[in-house]
């Protein structure tokens, strides 16, 4: 775990990166951007199915919406998880690029160029992770609800084991020749970042930390560490 803590605060120092804070404002711009459209339309397609197939009244279909909203609202961190983890997906060989010629020289020129298919191959790939392990994890979620802090610890838990197989993947996109990170470094990795995306305002900087903390976990095996700074 104090490999993972190291690597999370030079990733923290990553982010005052000119081209880490350029890479954020377009992903953070985009993530905004697809969240608010997913949103919008989640709403007006549940508002339209209502209308058209006449469920409801008026006065209950604005009661639905409020529950549709409530619902999003609630759904939020999930959705926004989702969204991040493509976004940052097609940003992440940029990060991953800074981060190894400034920390880890040696190792960024054996690395290989990941081009735009298959960054969005990896995207898609994190985002049917994300989708079908909560989808599978969904009957303990709601069987958890009564517990008042089952459902979100378990979530944690899920999304940290996802994150951290979807991070790694990022990394070693660049080194395919690299042993993956073993479970007691993966494991670390993936709860740090998912526990990114629980706290407010720190969520929105949590898909570039965490693509940052992952080019150090796999860097900082005992041949890397004297480029760690």
């Amino acid at each position: 775990m104090s490999r993972a803590f190291h690597a999370f605060l030079l990733a923290v120092r990553d982010l005052a990166s000119p081209r880490v804070l350029a890479i954020l404002a377009q992903s953070l711009a985009l993530t905004l951007l697809l969240l608010a459209l997913a949103g919008a339309a989640v709403f007006f397609g549940a508002r339209c199915a209502l209308d058209r197939w006449g469920w409801a009244g008026a006065a209950t279909r604005d009661m639905a919406s409020i529950f549709v909203v409530l619902g999003l609202i609630a759904g939020g961190w999930l959705l926004f998880r989702a969204v991040a983890i493509v976004v940052i997906g097609l940003f992440a060989d940029g990060i991953v690029a800074d981060v190894e010629r400034r920390h880890y020289p040696a190792a960024a020129t054996q690395a290989v160029d990941v081009g735009w298919g298959q960054s969005i191959r990896l995207a898609l790939a994190s985002l049917g992770r994300l989708i079908g392990g909560n989808l599978l994890a969904l009957p303990l979620y709601v069987v958890l609800l009564v517990t008042g802090i089952g459902t979100p610890i378990l979530a944690l838990l899920v999304n940290a084991l996802l994150l951290g197989r979807d991070l790694e993947a990022m990394v070693l996109a660049r080194h395919p020749g690299r042993p993956r990170l073993d479970r007691g470094a993966r494991w670390p990795l993936g709860l740090l970042s998912a526990a990114s995306f629980v706290v407010p305002v720190a969520n929105l900087l949590a898909p570039l930390l965490s693509a940052a903390m992952a080019v150090h976990m796999l860097h900082l095996s005992d041949g890397d560490k004297k480029h760690g700074r």
